[in-house]
């Protein structure tokens, strides 16, 4: 098995950090879908469907069609909350990585490469949000390369980072269905703090941002922010 190695963000990553972090987040696309389609709410509302269609045209085959396409826009609505967040990370952070985190301070950006190509990355900026607090952002390990301990290692290298700056807390968010994601942060000390919708889609939809809080000891002679 080939080895990796964490290392600094270097210009010339660009372009496959960018496609690595939109692979990541759009493959968790159909997880959402059927998450929404295992919610009482939304069986009810594809049955009345179903059953208004069926009365109002008296044909069973109008019935199905009209669910089959309330499935279509369905999945295109919960499809487009994934596109939107990448195309919202694409225009924002992700298109300045250098000007976002590498020369602020306290910042940091990292990548995971193996075979001389990028297949990992984290990104880390102090928290708008929780004072004295780290946010991890942007995790993202490139699926051929998962079950290696990358994501591991990537979440360490943050932490690390986070301690050796004297930052009391890590902080973090991910969606409900990243499910593998939500067992690696607990198993490296994050606890669940809170939850929200991205926007009012989301709210219709059910689908839930998990918010993690992992608190650090702060190092001798460091002092927390």
């Amino acid at each position: 098995m080939a080895s990796f190695r964490i290392r600094l963000f270097r210009e010339q990553d660009s372009e496959a950090v960018r496609a690595l972090f939109a692979r990541g987040i759009l493959e968790h696309a159909p997880a959402g879908f059927r998450h929404v389609l295992r919610s009482a709410r939304a069986r009810l509302a594809l049955l009345v469907l179903f059953v208004g269609a069926r009365a109002g045209g008296g044909s069973w085959v109008l019935g199905l069609g009209t669910v089959g396409l309330a499935l279509v826009l369905l999945w295109l609505l919960v499809r487009s909350l994934s596109a939107d967040y990448v195309r919202d990370a694409l225009g924002t952070d992700l298109c300045d990585i250098p000007g976002t985190y590498l020369r602020p301070p306290d910042c940091g950006f990292w990548v995971a490469e193996a075979g001389g190509s990028v297949v990992g990355m984290v990104a880390a900026v102090p928290s708008r949000d929780a004072p004295g607090a780290l946010e991890l952002r942007r995790m993202s390990v490139s699926r051929e390369q998962r079950g290696r301990g990358l994501a591991r290692a990537l979440c360490r290298e943050v932490l690390a980072f986070a301690r050796a700056r004297g930052f009391d807390a890590v902080v973090l968010s991910t969606s409900m269905v990243q499910v593998a994601a939500q067992r690696l942060y607990e198993g490296q000390g994050f606890r669940r703090v809170g939850t929200s919708s991205p926007n009012l889609l989301g709210t219709i939809l059910h689908f839930q941002i998990f918010h993690y809080r992992c608190d650090l000891g702060a190092p001798d002679g460091a002092k927390a922010k």
